[in-house]
């Protein structure tokens, strides 16, 4: 459920971790200064052998030798600390400001058409014309499993899913919702098998294979789903969908080394909070938050900026916990030992192999993702192993601009809806395309 307006705001999660961050990074400039500063026996040419110093240092200390003996000694140890709290006050205001921003998202959800368990299709042509005429292409979407779908649907002018409405097509968007106690229990195979259910709803209501779309984590699920059911969709996009886990592990190793120690968590507790996972996005860039919210406490807080800068933030901070069996998939199988990307993800029984589908597919890889490496969503392109019809655009964005940000629309939005609406006609399982004839 979206975040709830006469509630107080948690985020950003978790905030002892990100006022703790930045308070041992600023504070260890004071000690490394004490450390350096003249007069201290570390300070003298040769002195430390083994631990030279710093050149940036070295460089600053005659300026800050001549700044003392011109004002007095201590000056500048005076000059540091203040800069050090005016950091801190700077970080504490602007997440004040976020908290206690009045801006909620208000949009009016579609209904809901299906439901299993905590997960609902919600029928985002139900209420538009356009995708109301007879033979739109119906379009399953598939979130990921932790961040909820809003940000599909964050406001009337940044919407994915109502531009798709707009344009003549019928998304309908699974609403994952929070795991019951059923759930809780559920790894890939239930998923996916709930995935299967939904899109046979979807199928019998719009007469023919729909297609389907998935980001991020909902990618990697839709890859099986459409390995598993190819009769049953018409065209496979893709939206920074992870599958190679050991292409790229830059700043992954929190994650990777922390891995089966949180399975073990999970399979305790039945679940991986959402704190533990946002500890995990932390992981990536420790020091985004000190240089976010500064940026925000510099906005006008009554312009277009800030107001999506905290809708924004409700729905990073809103998160649902990873059912424990998919979560050690995940953490294990996945980023461990790269189950997907090795060929050998099994769900229902079933291999997964991606050059094995021959469902017309887009995916789109932005450049600038440090959430899904572009080399691991790349693999699906990959000539031998990826998908066989398949269509590659690199995008100039990262992982939540490719749908949110100003340049969304014109790079992200409208070649996947053009693409979407001009799906070939379904290749055949046993016939392989024909190769074009070369041009002269």
């Amino acid at each position: 459920m979206p975040p709830n307006p006469l509630l107080p705001r948690l985020g950003p999660r978790p905030l002892p971790l990100h006022l703790g961050t930045a308070l041992m990074t600023w504070a260890s400039s004071e000690s490394a200064w004490r450390h350096w500063k003249p007069g201290s026996p570390n300070s003298k040419p040769g002195s430390t052998p083994n631990s030279p110093i710093p050149e940036a240092i070295a460089a600053l200390l005659p300026e800050v030798a001549a700044l003392e003996a011109r004002d007095g000694a201590g000056r500048f140890e005076e000059a540091l600390r203040r800069e050090i709290a005016r950091r801190m006050h700077r970080l504490a205001d602007g997440v004040l400001a976020y908290r206690q921003h009045t801006v909620h998202r208000t949009l009016e959800n579609p209904p809901a058409v299906w439901s299993e368990g905590n997960t609902r299709l919600l029928d985002y042509g139900a209420t538009h014309p356009a995708a109301r005429v007879r033979r739109t292409r119906a379009v399953l979407v598939v979130p990921s499993l932790i961040n909820r779908w809003q940000v599909l649907d964050l406001t009337a002018e940044k919407s994915l899913l109502r531009a798709m409405a707009a344009a003549g097509l019928r998304p309908y968007l699974v609403d994952w919702g929070t795991p019951n106690d059923e759930e809780r229990r559920f790894d890939t195979t239930a998923y996916v098998a709930r995935l299967e259910r939904a899109l046979a709803f979807v199928a019998k209501r719009a007469r023919r294979a729909p297609a389907v779309m998935g980001y991020c984590m909902g990618g990697t699920l839709t890859v099986a789903l459409a390995a598993r059911r190819p009769r049953r969709v018409a065209g496979l996009a893709l939206l920074a969908a992870p599958w190679d886990f050991h292409a790229d592990r830059t700043g992954h190793a929190f994650l990777v080394s922390t891995g089966p120690l949180l399975a073990q968590v999970a399979d305790r507790v039945g679940e991986l909070p959402v704190d533990i996972l946002q500890t995990l996005f932390w992981s990536l860039d420790p020091w985004l938050a000190m240089k976010k919210f500064g940026r925000f406490l510099g906005m006008d807080q009554a312009g277009a900026g800030a107001r999506e800068f905290v809708l924004l933030e409700d729905w990073l901070n809103d998160g649902a916990p990873l059912a424990g069996p998919i979560a050690r998939e995940c953490l294990v199988g996945w980023y461990g030992d790269n189950i997907p990307g090795s060929g050998k993800w099994v769900v229902g029984g079933r291999r997964i192999v991606p050059s094995r589908i021959k469902v017309p597919s887009m995916v789109m890889i932005p450049s600038g993702d440090r959430i899904v490496p572009p080399l691991s969503a790349a693999a699906l392109t990959d000539p031998k192993r990826g998908l066989k019809h398949v269509t590659r655009l690199d995008l100039p964005l990262g992982h939540i601009g490719m749908v949110v940000s100003s340049r969304a629309r014109d790079l992200c939005w409208t070649p996947l809806i053009d693409w979407l609406r001009d799906i070939p006609p379904k290749i055949s399982s046993k016939t392989p395309a024909k190769t074009p004839a070369k041009q002269p």
